[in-house]
């Protein structure tokens, strides 16, 4: 997997990377496509938007409609006809999730489907098996994910799991096209930090993921740790936050130097009634855009804010009509893509400090 970084703004990098489905820019937000979609979406609007690679859930594909269900109809790109990127999560988190569904042991994890009950097994060969029958072209390390907070003995515990299962998951064969990522824990401590770091490193991943955030810990918590540990991680390979999606939280850590980023959040707020605006987040359900007019954000040329009125909108999403939930999300996603590609442009001026401040006033400022 090629990566390269071509322009910097202090910590902040763009670059790009290619898989063997075509190039990446970064930094990149990926949307989530749990079950081989992304909830409201068809591919066709992904590629209309200009979206360059996808997430898809590993726990939930292999629980349905089966990894190797999948493999045999053209893996995940020939399913969803989908020709771009994909990167499949290992289940690892969704697993631990389910707290009282699961039962965590040295080689792996016991755990009941939260569909029907039923028994089943996940380990590093597990998730790689299953990943592999997927066909994505990122492959993430199964790894333990514990809540925070979290005690240090705790979470040393966890690193040997983490740590042991990587070694595993190295060593096993995926196809040619594949790439496989580390995951560094370690919660909050920073010594653990790159203590998982040194050790993940000997075994020369293609990309290095930082797992265990915004589990739990408070968001300053979260971004003094970026702030400090981003820049040990190496500078030739894609550097991934997993799972952090708020647009803020998203460019500050562009900021001390990730180049990746995933989160369900523009897609699951979208169908709970919230539109992420360049003034902020918008309640669409709110009585004062009964008879709003005006475009949902007359600063966004998505197809949506160019053609459709808050009230309109607002009424179709009162009325429970499906075309509300795909209209926000829509927007919701070309908000994100539009934002990374702002966010890259001002990067390679130089700029990034400029426009993150002036993004930050008007994302605040809630002046619709």
């Amino acid at each position: 997997m090629k990566f390269k970084v071509e322009h910097t703004s202090k910590k902040a990098r763009a670059g790009f990377f290619e898989t063997s489905r075509g190039k990446v820019e970064t930094p990149v937000f990926m949307p989530v496509g749990t079950k081989a979609s992304v909830k409201m979406m068809t591919s066709e609007d992904l590629e209309e938007l200009g979206a360059e690679i996808i997430l898809g859930n590993t726990y939930h594909l292999f629980l349905r409609p089966g990894s190797k269900l999948i493999e045999d109809l053209g893996e995940l790109h020939g399913f969803m006809s989908w020709n771009k990127s994909i990167l499949t999560d290992s289940g690892g988190y969704q697993v631990y999730s389910l707290s009282g569904l699961n039962k965590v042991t040295d080689t792996g994890v016991w755990f009941r489907s939260h569909i029907d009950g039923s028994k089943h097994f996940i380990g590093p060969n597990e998730s790689m098996q299953i990943q592999k029958e997927l066909g994505s072209d990122i492959v993430m390390c199964f790894d333990e994910c514990p809540a925070l907070p979290c005690t240090k003995q705790k979470m040393e515990e966890s690193l040997k799991k983490t740590h042991a299962w990587a070694k595993i998951c190295r060593e096993f064969e995926l196809k040619p096209h594949q790439n496989l990522f580390g995951i560094v824990q370690g919660g909050l401590d920073l010594e653990l930090r790159k203590f998982s770091l040194e050790t993940l490193s000997q075994y020369d991943f293609e990309g290095f993921a930082i797992g265990g955030l915004s589990v739990g810990e408070k968001n300053e918590e979260m971004r003094e740790l970026l702030d400090n540990f981003t820049h040990y991680m190496p500078e030739d390979k894609p550097r991934y936050l997993m799972g952090v999606g708020k647009p803020l939280d998203i460019l500050q850590a562009v900021s001390t130097g990730v180049d990746m980023f995933d989160c369900v959040l523009p897609t699951r707020n979208a169908r709970n009634g919230q539109m992420l605006t360049s003034m902020g987040p918008m309640n669409i359900k709110n009585e004062r855009f009964k008879k709003d007019n005006k475009s949902p954000d007359e600063r966004c040329s998505c197809k949506v804010c160019q053609r459709y009125s808050r009230a309109y909108i607002r009424h179709l999403y009162k009325a429970n009509e499906f075309s509300a939930g795909r209209m926000m999300t829509y927007h919701n996603l070309h908000f994100y893509l539009n934002m990374m590609r702002q966010a890259r442009e001002a990067i390679k001026q130089d700029k990034f400090d400029e426009y993150y401040l002036s993004f930050y006033k008007d994302f605040t400022s809630n002046n619709f």
